[in-house]
């Protein structure tokens, strides 16, 4: 069963029995390329998955991933739910990774409810609830998704346009500057709104919070700035609801949970399933005690626990699924949610003018710092305050969900973004790098606030050196892969790079950065000539954040047409610190 309620009433309503994480088996057809792509990092996948994918049960191994950095990423997952200086980063989580409609990890580790108060205070041990796979999650700010699906429900059928003027939808919105503020600039986080107001503090009842909403002037010009705001999320809630003439809840279960057969998605989880609610904060202002079953956000509960930045509820399985039907165009097991091209558009970087702020229709775009190695510039996802995230990569057909309950007892555990982008990293780390010339590449890890450097013997020439190599680079642009060279092994001196390929920097460079492209490039330099010239390849990293790393492959250096060095015949000639030979 789906469910949806508001304000406490409760209305169950019949799902379509699709098939799930939970479900039984079922086989993905085959389709021409992707089982060349699957588990492959260096063939990323230019359009949707096939419309009839659908998520079955596997391991690492069937889809031809290394199960290593899966398993380790899990293992990071389940130690930072237990025992530390202070308290644990998490008390629970469940954790799931699909590639290519198959789900390669699924982990249920630490407890849903743990503490009596916000001091951290133990229940009894017979008191504390584990976490299983089927436990339910407040999404927090990932329920900012289903706001932005339901307004492109809305646009596909022609009763709203993001590029039209928010006013002429709400007229009340209209007020204070916003005249000119258009549905896209919500969706997008441009309109100019602050991030947030304590509506459940400072106005009595629901009808006064929305107004304060609507009257609410921006804090900047509209368009001149990105600031991630609530109130964007709480506008086009009211906006769904005004347009289709039903309630938010209800018309997500109706166009997007209920047709996807998500049965444990909704707002405002009935009792039954109050056992498998994980639990979130101790809140004393308002005096709510543990949180559990309520939204945590407090101006979604002041709203009845039904908003448009707040308040959905899930599982990771459910997640899954829709993660899944992203990558297929908007469809999962024969429904339809959206079309193709509305999801594309979704997907689509309206932000070029705020670098750093990728974003599309509602989707976050390309963000390292919890897609981890995943990121390029189709990656989707969001996070929510409450410790969770969806990552959906349609260049891998990855999708990785990781749910946690950080806010319990307080808020103030801190960050766990080095979870989110763990997680995303591992599965990005387990997709094959094919070497581009034979059966080996030497290759640097992404190690955070390492030095690793890759260096030929001496090598002597009557005149200019020419040096060729191919390299893979995924790496964020502060860590970068720079080759130098050296007449005497302590001074060395940075060498002029052209690289050609796709996402290859254009003209000459120095250093070698990027992400996303997921392709191999041709890099040729010339260095200058003499007796005993050594050259060493450097690749450093910042103390936060990597990609999948950086791959060198046919090193060759030459002097006019005599060759001076040929790393595929004499890898044993160079000295290695930091880098390994790897067929992978």
């Amino acid at each position: 069963m789906a469910w949806r309620t508001r304000g406490g009433a409760a209305v169950l309503c019949l799902a379509l029995v699709a098939a799930t994480v939970a479900g039984s088996a079922v086989a993905v057809a085959a389709h021409p390329g992707d089982e060349r792509a699957a588990g492959r990092f260096d063939l990323p996948q230019r359009g949707f998955a096939p419309a009839d994918t659908v998520l079955r049960p596997g391991t690492p191994e069937s889809v031809g991933l290394d199960p290593a950095p899966i398993r380790a990423a899990g293992e990071a997952i389940a130690a930072w739910t237990g025992p530390s200086p202070t308290t644990p980063l998490f008390p629970g989580a469940v954790s799931l990774l699909v590639h290519h409609g198959t789900v390669v990890h699924r982990q249920a580790v630490g407890k849903a409810l743990r503490y009596a108060d916000g001091a951290g205070t133990e229940l009894p041990a017979e008191q504390q609830v584990p976490v299983r796979a089927d436990t339910v999650f407040d999404l927090a700010s990932v329920s900012k998704l289903f706001t932005s699906l339901a307004v492109m429900c809305l646009v596909e059928d022609g009763r709203l346009k993001v590029d039209r003027r928010v006013a002429g939808y709400l007229p009340e919105f209209g007020v204070n500057g916003k005249e000119q503020i258009t549905v896209r600039q919500l969706l997008t986080h441009t309109s100019g709104l602050e991030p947030f107001i304590p509506l459940w503090r400072d106005w009595p009842d629901e009808p006064s919070r929305v107004k304060a909403v609507m009257d609410r002037a921006p804090v900047n010009p509209p368009g001149s700035s990105y600031v991630y705001s609530d109130l964007n999320l709480i506008t086009l809630g009211v906006l769904v609801e005004r347009l289709s003439g039903r309630s938010l809840d209800a018309f997500v279960a109706d166009r997007i949970t209920r047709p996807l057969g998500l049965v444990d998605t909704g707002y405002n989880p009935p009792a039954s399933k109050l056992d498998r609610v994980a639990a979130t904060e101790f809140q004393s202002a308002p005096p709510r005690g543990v949180v559990r079953g309520q939204v945590h956000d407090e101006n979604a509960w002041s709203l009845g626990g039904v908003a448009g930045h707040a308040g959905v509820f899930s599982t990771a399985a459910d997640l899954a699924v829709l993660g899944q039907a992203i990558l297929n165009g908007g469809s999962y097991a024969g429904r339809r949610v959206l079309r193709p091209d509305t999801v594309h558009t979704m997907l689509t970087n309206f932000n070029g003018d705020f670098p750093g702020n990728d974003h599309g229709l509602g989707f976050e775009l390309d963000q390292r710092w919890y897609m981890g190695g995943l990121s390029g510039p189709r990656t989707a996802g969001h996070t929510g305050f409450t410790g969770t995230s969806l990552v959906i990569d349609p260049a891998s057909r990855s999708i990785a969900i990781l749910l946690t309950n950080r806010v319990h007892p307080s808020r103030n555990r801190g960050t766990i973004n080095m979870a989110r982008e763990r997680l995303a990293s591992g599965l990005a780390s387990a997709m094959a790098v094919h070497p581009r010339h034979g059966p080996d590449a030497w290759f640097a890890p992404p190690v955070d606030a390492t030095t690793a450097t890759l260096t030929t013997p001496p090598l002597t020439s009557r005149g200019a050196m020419r040096v060729r190599f191919d390299a893979f680079v995924d790496t964020e642009d502060t860590d970068p892969l720079a080759l130098e060279s050296s007449a005497d092994g302590q001074t060395w001196r940075r060498i002029p790079l052209r690289a050609w390929g796709t996402g290859a920097p254009v003209g000459q460079t120095e250093l070698l950065a990027g992400s996303g492209h997921r392709s191999w490039w041709t890099v040729d330099a010339i260095v200058p000539g003499g007796d005993g010239i050594t050259l060493r390849w450097v690749s450093t990293t910042d103390s936060r954040y990597t990609g999948r790393g950086i791959l060198l492959d046919g090193i060759v250096v030459t002097d006019g047409d005599r060759m001076l060095l040929n790393g595929e015949k004499e890898p044993h000639l160079m000295r290695p610190l930091g880098w390994r030979l790897q067929t992978r």
